[in-house]
């Protein structure tokens, strides 16, 4: 049986993952970890299940008390480079689906795994759906000359671009190195009308909405053609297989890992 903690467990994604733990015949839920409703009982805040676990406000406290084997972490952008590195460093397993990390931080959990031994997941999405279309993203990048991302989620989203969407241009720029061929010279008359340039010339456009979950579009040109690649996020549960996925894998494996297209 794996023991699961949930960091973040009173949030929208959190409260998907206590439920979600709670339904796994191969997981036990230990501990809920969250801000908000210490000393509550995470059964009766997500209204599913029988757990006898209450809320606890101090993650290190939680690891020390209930000794879980992973800890999957949906908190906010400012606290989940600490959290990695406290679950590391007292030997829990870390599953990170919180975005915001920059790239030395991801280098620097990396190297804290390796030197502890212990397995690491960060994935910048669960849904597998999304994974294939970065996969997907990543095959066609070779065919065409130009392309652009449009990344569209609710308005509490913290950071932008999205993880999804740097992750998908980091996969599309290693297989070609220039995204804007035959452009013209351009002038923003306001900035950053054009989006974020990332990497090889692809142009990221973040948009904050209330009504979207996360939906990302992908957009190819070539002479004489267009090719559009688009996955939306319609409820919170369908991050769920994935997650299960992600803990299932750092518990039989002892290595450093960064995206779910890894293990599909």
């Amino acid at each position: 049986m794996i023991k699961v903690g949930v960091c973040g467990a009173c949030g929208k994604m959190g409260k998907e993952v206590v439920k979600n733990v709670l339904s796994a015949s191969d997981m036990k839920l230990v501990a809920a970890i969250d801000i908000v409703n210490a000393g509550q009982n995470i059964s009766e805040i997500v209204g599913f299940g029988d757990s006898d676990v209450n809320v606890m406000s101090d993650l290190k406290a939680a690891i020390v008390n209930t000794a879980p084997d992973v800890i999957v972490d949906f908190t906010q952008p400012a606290s989940i480079f600490e959290n990695a590195k406290i679950c590391i460093t007292n030997g829990v397993r870390p599953v990170i689906g919180t975005t915001g990390l920059s790239s030395e931080e991801i280098a620097e959990l990396k190297r804290l795994s390796e030197e502890k031994n212990i397995s690491v997941f960060i994935a910048p999405n669960f849904t597998t759906g999304a994974v294939l279309m970065m996969m997907f993203s990543k095959m066609a990048a070779k065919y065409f000359d130009n392309a652009e991302i449009i990344e569209l989620h609710h308005n509490q989203k913290k950071d932008a671009p999205s993880g999804t969407a740097i992750k998908t241009a980091e996969m599309m720029s290693e297989a070609n190195k220039s995204f804007a061929t035959g452009n013209c010279p351009e002038k923003e008359t306001y900035a950053g009308a054009r989006g974020a340039n990332v990497m090889s010339d692809i142009r990221i456009h973040s948009v904050r909405m209330p009504g979207y979950i996360a939906s990302q579009e992908v957009i190819f040109g070539a002479s004489g053609q267009i090719l559009k690649i688009r996955h939306d996020s319609m409820d919170r549960t369908c991050y769920m297989a994935g997650v299960n996925l992600a803990i299932r894998y750092v518990m039989e494996n002892k290595n450093f890992t960064y995206g779910l297209d890894n293990i599909l």
